[in-house]
C-alpha cells in the first residue's frame, strides 16, 4: 500500500521543529568493557561484515609517557596494538584487530599555540573543535577541516579527512600538518618503544601524514596557521544541465566552493563559498542540518518510512521524502544561519571557525536521552552505507555523464533513495605529498543511501548504487577514501597510489615485527577480498558472480550493468537472465 502525502507532509513539519533543538545526547564511547574484555564500535554502531570487534582490553593514557609505555608493553609481549579515539567515526575496520586497544580520549589536554610561528601543536585525542577554537582565541585559523567536527586530531589526519578546497595547502586537512610525534615500536635496548619526532622535509613524513594507525600510534600532531579570516557562503540551487562542464572553473572560481548534485531532481547545489576580510559585515555560523541534533522519536519516524518503503518497494515515496528533504534544505540554506539563530538571506559571512566545520549534535549532558545524532545506534534511527569515491580531476566529467546515462535507463527516480540523505556531495581536494593521499588534484564524491537492519536484506534500486559504486572505482579507477567505503571499494587499492610501496617499505621500518597489523587493516590496505558468501554482494563484501551472492528469494539476481557492462550488480528481476 502506497504510504499517504498527508504522511510526508506531517514528518517534515516534526523535522523542521526538530531540528531546532540546541542539545543532544551525545555519542555513547565506542569502546565498551567488561570483566573479560572489550568491544569496540564505530559511531555508526555496526562494521561492514557486521561482526563485532573484541579486544582484550583497553588502556586510556594521559600523557606522551603514558602512551609510550603502553606500546613498550605491547612490544614487549609482542601483542597487536591498535588506537582509536573516543569518535570513532572510521567505517572500516582498520582498528580492529588488536589485543590491545590504545584510547587517546584522554589524551587530549594540551593544545599549545605558536603565535610567533603560526603553528598549533595539540595532543592526538584533542578534538577537532577545541583545537580551531584556541587558535581563534589568538587570532589565527585552521584554513582546512572536515565538515563533520566530531574526530580527533590524530584520527582525522590518519585516514585523510578533508573539506574542498584546491588553493593554498588544499583541502586535506593532512596536507595542513607541519609536525608529528609518533610512539612507535623498537628493539629491547631502545625498552620495546621509541618517540620519533617528524617534521616536514623528514623522510618518513610523507608516509606518517595519512598513516591509517599502521606505523605507530600518534602522539601530537602540528598543524600550520593562517590570520583569522572571514567567509562568504551563497548556495545556487539551479539545474543540473552542465554539472560535468562546469565543476572545474567552480572550483578554481571559490577557494572552498563544493557542489551538491542531486540527480533524481535534476538539481545541483552550487556552493559559492570564498574569504572575506575580517572587517565584512557578518556573524553567521554553519550548523548543517545532517549534523544538528534531532528528537529520536522523529528520527525513528523517518527510520520507519524509509523501511516501509523498502518492503512495499514504493519509489514514490522515497521521492516525496527527497523532494520534501531538498525543498526544506533550500527554505533554510542547508543550516546556515546569519545570527547563529536563523537564516535571513545570502550571503552569510561569518569567522571561519564558525564556517568551517559543524557538528551540534554532539554537546549536551548525558542526562537527555530524547535527543541525539540521527544515526546514533541507540536509537535505532538511521543507518546507511556511505561510499566516497577520488576521481582524478580529468576523469570527473566523464563520471557524471554515465550517471546522467544510467538515469536515463533506469529512471530518475532510482536515484531518490541518495538524494534522502545529501545526493553526491562533490569537494575538491590538492595534490597531496602524503604517501597515501591524493597523487593528483581530485574531486570527491560522497554519497549515502540505505543499509537494512538485516544481513543480506536488498535495497530498492540496489543494482543503481551498486553500477555506481562500480563504476566510480573500477571504471574510472577512483580512489576509495580511506575512512568510509564499502569492502569492495578497496579492491586492488594500491595500484591507485603510486607511492604505494614506499609507504610499505615505511611501515616495515617503523613496525618490524607487525604489532600494528592486523587481518582486518591488512584487508583493507591491500585490497583483498574476503569470504564471497550468500548475500555478499548486498553488504559490499563482494561484487556478484553467482545469483546467490544477491537474494533469489527476493527476486534480485546477479546481473550486468546498464551503462557499465563489466559491472555486476543485484537487480529486482523474475529471471537470473542477464
Amino acid at each position: 500500500m502506497p504510504i499517504p502525502n498527508s504522511y510526508f507532509q506531517t514528518l517534515i513539519f516534526l523535522i523542521a521543529f526538530g531540528s531546532a533543538l540546541t542539545g543532544a545526547m551525545p555519542p555513547q564511547n565506542p569502546v565498551q568493557c567488561t570483566q573479560t574484555g572489550c568491544t569496540l564500535s564505530n559511531s555508526y554502531g555496526v562494521w561492514g561484515d557486521r561482526q563485532p570487534c573484541h579486544v582484550s582490553a583497553a588502556v586510556y593514557p594521559t600523557t606522551e609517557a603514558e602512551l609510550l609505555s603502553a606500546v613498550a608493553d605491547a612490544s614487549w609481549r609482542k601483542l597487536k596494538v591498535k588506537s582509536v579515539s573516543k569518535f570513532s567515526h572510521t567505517i572500516p575496520k582498520l582498528a580492529c584487530g588488536g589485543a590491545i586497544l590504545i584510547s587517546t580520549e584522554r589524551y587530549n589536554s594540551s593544545i599549545a599555540v605558536d603565535k610567533a610561528n603560526s603553528v598549533v601543536t595539540a595532543d592526538a585525542g584533542a578534538g577537532l573543535r577545541a583545537v580551531i577554537d584556541r587558535a581563534a582565541e589568538e587570532g589565527l585559523s585552521l584554513a582546512a577541516a572536515p565538515y563533520w567536527e566530531g574526530v580527533s586530531v590524530g584520527g582525522a589526519i590518519s585516514t585523510g579527512a578533508h573539506g574542498s578546497s584546491w588553493r593554498g595547502r588544499g583541502g586535506a586537512l593532512h596536507d595542513h600538518v607541519v609536525g608529528i610525534r609518533m610512539v612507535v615500536g623498537a628493539k629491547e635496548s631502545e625498552g620495546f618503544a621509541r618517540v620519533v619526532d617528524l617534521r616536514e622535509g623528514d623522510a618518513l613524513f610523507s608516509a606518517a601524514k595519512v598513516s591509517l594507525g599502521l606505523l605507530g600510534v600518534i602522539s601530537k600532531v602540528t598543524f600550520s596557521l593562517e590570520p583569522a579570516f572571514k567567509r562568504s557562503i551563497t548556495f545556487n540551487f539551479t539545474s543540473d544541465d552542465g554539472i560535468e562542464d562546469e565543476f572545474m572553473d567552480h572550483a578554481n572560481k571559490y577557494e572552498f566552493g563544493d557542489i551538491q548534485w542531486y540527480p533524481s531532481r535534476h538539481m545541483a547545489v552550487y556552493r559559492y563559498d570564498d574569504r572575506v576580510p575580517m572587517s565584512t559585515p557578518g556573524d553567521g555560523v554553519n550548523d548543517f542540518i545532517g549534523f544538528q541534533s534531532n528528537f529520536a522519536l522523529i528520527a525513528k519516524s523517518v527510520r520507519a518510512t524509509e523501511k516501509a518503503a523498502e518492503k512495499a518497494r514504493d519509489t514514490n515515496a522515497k521521492c516525496i521524502l527527497a523532494s520534501s528533504f531538498v525543498a526544506y534544505k533550500k527554505l533554510t540554506a542547508n543550516g546556515l544561519k546569519n545570527n547563529n539563530l536563523l537564516f535571513t538571506g545570502y550571503p552569510v559571512v561569518g569567522h571561519q571557525r564558525r564556517m568551517q566545520t559543524s557538528g551540534s549534535c554532539l554537546y549536551s549532558p548525558e542526562s537527555d536521552k530524547s535527543v541525539s545524532c540521527a544515526w546514533d545506534p541507540r536509537i535505532k534511527a538511521l543507518s546507511f552505507f556511505e561510499s566516497t569515491a577520488i576521481f582524478p580531476a580529468g576523469q570527473f566529467a566523464a563520471f557524471v555523464r554515465d550517471v546522467k546515462k544510467l538515469r536515463d535507463l533506469a529512471g530518475p527516480a532510482s536515484f531518490c533513495g541518495a538524494d534522502i540523505y545529501n545526493g553526491f556531495l562533490v569537494r575538491f581536494v590538492k595534490r597531496s605529498g602524503a604517501y597515501l593521499g591524493q597523487p593528483e588534484d581530485s574531486v570527491v564524491v560522497d554519497f549515502n543511501y540505505y543499509r537494512a537492519d538485516e544481513a543480506g536484506a536488498p535495497r530498492l534500486h540496489g543494482d543503481v548504487w551498486e553500477e555506481v559504486e562500480q563504476m566510480a572505482f573500477f571504471k574510472y579507477l577512483a580512489r576509495p577514501h580511506w575512512g568510509k567505503n564499502r569492502k569492495v571499494a578497496f579492491l586492488g587499492v594500491g595500484r591507485k597510489f603510486p607511492n604505494f610501496g614506499r609507504f610499505l617499505e615505511a611501515r616495515k621500518g617503523l613496525d618490524r615485527v607487525g604489532i600494528f597489523s592486523s587481518e582486518w587493516s591488512d584487508e583493507i590496505l591491500f585490497g583483498i577480498e574476503g569470504g564471497r558468501g550468500d548475500g555478499c554482494a548486498l553488504e559490499g563484501l563482494c561484487i556478484c558472480s553467482e545469483d546467490r551472492h544477491c537474494s533469489t528469494r527476493d527476486g534480485y539476481f546477479c546481473q550486468q550493468g546498464l551503462v557499465y557492462k563489466e559491472a555486476r550488480v543485484c537487480r529486482y528481476a523474475n529471471t537470473s537472465a542477464s
